[in-house]
């Protein structure tokens, strides 16, 4: 069984990413710049965002966090938005979800400039990805096909379930999988909370990419021998005696599959750091774009 470690290969991909920054500052060309927009104080969002930041420092990116009020009105931060997208020193931004309820998430992300939409999340990217042309891709996708390609994983014309259809996983992975080039070619079939035959489904797949958001959701009794399975899923589970009061759990029981699985991501240390590191890499491409 191969573990696949997302932490490891996020390592490799920031030393490359470096390498790369290092030498644009050589050449008297100015170092990509990313900037986070936080509104409010949720604690796993502030969490994320810290990491990016410090991210940013281990390449050799100049990063700004612009931290919002709870109450902001939307109409402030669409002008903010309108701000960030003038800004030509910012060759990306992102906006950390979930905004307070009071702020129409879809508003927001549509007034992102898709030339420094790094997350991926606008209809411009989204759209061109489907059409297999340049685009930003969303960074935890974008994130599993690298740990794929990298692992040599081998994809063309295997069965490939995905669980769970989000616009920022499901959606986009299992596009992504079927498309020509690496890590893809796959037969990919879709399921989510509504689909009745689950099991039957996963028992046949080659491959699974679980990004339901329910912890140990998928068993050993729902996966066929030498199945290559990536857990997206990363939920807080409340665990008296834990350091933290809670635990992190993904959607598969690992300790179970891994025994019939032929290569598994872990959680924590498989996806995630991947989404960093691959944001990263969007910034990037931005800022070698615009030049």
């Amino acid at each position: 069984m191969i573990l696949l470690d997302g932490k490891k290969i996020a390592t490799d991909l920031k030393v490359e990413i470096k390498r790369t920054v290092d030498q644009l500052v050589k050449d008297k060309k100015k170092a990509p710049h990313l900037a986070a927009v936080l509104v409010g104080n949720d604690g796993a969002s502030l969490t994320y965002v810290g990491s990016k930041v410090r991210s940013c420092g281990q390449v050799g990116f100049k990063s700004t966090l612009i931290r919002l009020e709870e109450n902001i009105s939307e109409k402030i931060l669409l002008q903010k938005i309108y701000e960030l997208n003038q800004d030509d020193s910012l060759d990306g931004y992102i906006v950390q979800l979930p905004l307070p309820k009071h702020i129409d998430e879809e508003k927001i992300l549509l007034a992102i400039d898709p030339n420094k939409d790094v997350d991926g999340f606008h209809p411009a990217n989204f759209g061109k990805m489907s059409l297999e042309m340049e685009a930003f891709i969303p960074a935890t996708p974008f994130g599993i096909i690298e740990l794929i390609d990298r692992y040599g994983i081998e994809t063309s014309g295997k069965h490939c379930v995905v669980i769970g259809r989000s616009h920022i996983v499901g959606r986009p992975i299992s596009i992504l999988m079927s498309q020509k080039g690496k890590a893809g070619n796959a037969t990919v079939t879709v399921a989510h909370s509504r689909t009745k035959n689950i099991k039957e489904l996963t028992l046949n797949a080659d491959i699974i990419i679980s990004a339901l958001g329910i912890p140990e959701f998928l068993t050993a009794d729902m996966v066929k021998k030498d199945v290559v399975v990536i857990d997206v899923g990363i939920t807080r589970v409340l665990e008296k005696g834990a350091p933290k009061g809670y635990i992190i759990k993904g959607d598969v029981a690992f300790d179970e599959v891994s025994k019939k699985a032929s290569a598994i991501t872990p959680v924590p240390g498989g996806v995630g750091p991947m989404t960093i590191a691959m944001l990263l890499k969007n910034t990037l491409l931005a800022c070698q774009r615009k030049d």
